[in-house]
């Protein structure tokens, strides 16, 4: 047999080694997750049930919710429950299918962002024109193209990972299956892949970027040049708290895939668990604290839940 194919499992080297951490860990990420689900589970009921969220704004927010709670359960579980295992080996072929799925979703967020800074940048700067521009059939075509860009994006890389030979070691540094980790384990030459991935990935990402970002200038132009207190008061609510997710994830993202690979500096795990456990988690925080709507609508839905 070919020794450049012989592997068939990879095994996770976790967070950390030490009986005390391990515990403490387990039990932070499992109240983590479980805050992930209650957060974005209650945030998509109440823009479901409550009439008033039923806005383009609150369209993309649910599913941003979604795709939380669905990156979030391509990880977390496994990492759970390999907290207790002696072996935390994983077949090829789940290991490539939580690749996919992974990035799938973490593609899909990307643009996602760029289309929810699109819905602000037109509420703020052309409000007489928004229920024209964003009507309904928009939003879903919008949607549509933010899931099928992100689900080729992932399987674009996901396929380049089909082609790599692992000869050995099969150690993962990392709690799950991610794409640098990979790369780094191929006994190919990781040349082309990862010339694929800073400019494939560097264009799409760059274009995402711009169309998230740019956008923000008009709007903060826009926001100064309103005349009452409570206008921009508003106005800086709902924009901030998009704002503060799309730097949160931009940033742990890009130091995620891009750091250099260096013995001084390597990130590795714990950006990674910041990256695919922290940030699910923050996102309904985040809108809950600076969205005045979305807030009166949780309080209102947790008040009907309290009473039954």
């Amino acid at each position: 047999m070919d020794n450049s194919t012989s592997l068939s499992e990879f095994l996770l080297l976790g967070l950390v080694d030490s009986f005390i951490a391990r515990h403490f860990l387990f039990l932070l990420c499992l109240l983590i997750y479980i805050l992930t689900l209650t957060g974005n589970l209650s945030v998509l009921s109440v823009i479901i049930t409550d009439v008033r969220l039923q806005t383009p704004m609150y369209f993309f927010l649910s599913n941003l919710a979604v795709l939380d709670l669905a990156s979030s359960t391509t990880t977390v579980p496994r990492l759970l429950s390999d907290f207790f295992r002696e072996k935390k080996s994983i077949s090829k072929t789940q290991c490539i299918l939580q690749l996919f799925f992974f990035l799938t979703f973490i593609s899909t967020e990307t643009f996602l962002l760029a289309a929810m800074s699109f819905d602000r940048y037109t509420a703020i700067c052309h409000p007489l024109h928004y229920t024209e521009i964003m009507q309904w059939k928009v939003c879903i075509q919008v949607l549509v193209a933010v899931w099928v860009v992100g689900i080729l994006y992932s399987l674009l890389y996901t396929l380049s990972t089909l082609n790599l030979s692992f000869c050995g070691p099969n150690n993962i540094q990392n709690f799950f299956c991610d794409l640098r980790q990979l790369l780094e384990l191929s006994c190919n030459s990781n040349f082309l892949n990862i010339l694929l991935i800073f400019l494939f990935g560097g264009v799409l990402g760059l274009t995402a970027f711009l169309i998230t970002f740019l956008p923000y200038i008009k709007i903060l132009m826009t926001v100064l040049k309103i005349k009452t207190t409570e206008g921009r008061t508003k106005a800086f609510s709902t924009c901030t708290s998009h704002l503060t997710i799309v730097l949160i994830f931009y940033s742990t993202s890009a130091i995620n895939y891009f750091h250099p690979n260096t013995s001084h500096f390597s990130p590795g795990r714990h950006v990674s668990l910041v990256y695919a456990v922290f940030v699910p988690v923050l996102n309904p925080l985040v809108y809950s604290l600076r969205n005045n709507d979305l807030n009166r609508g949780l309080h209102t839905y947790f008040k009907l839940l309290a009473s039954w």
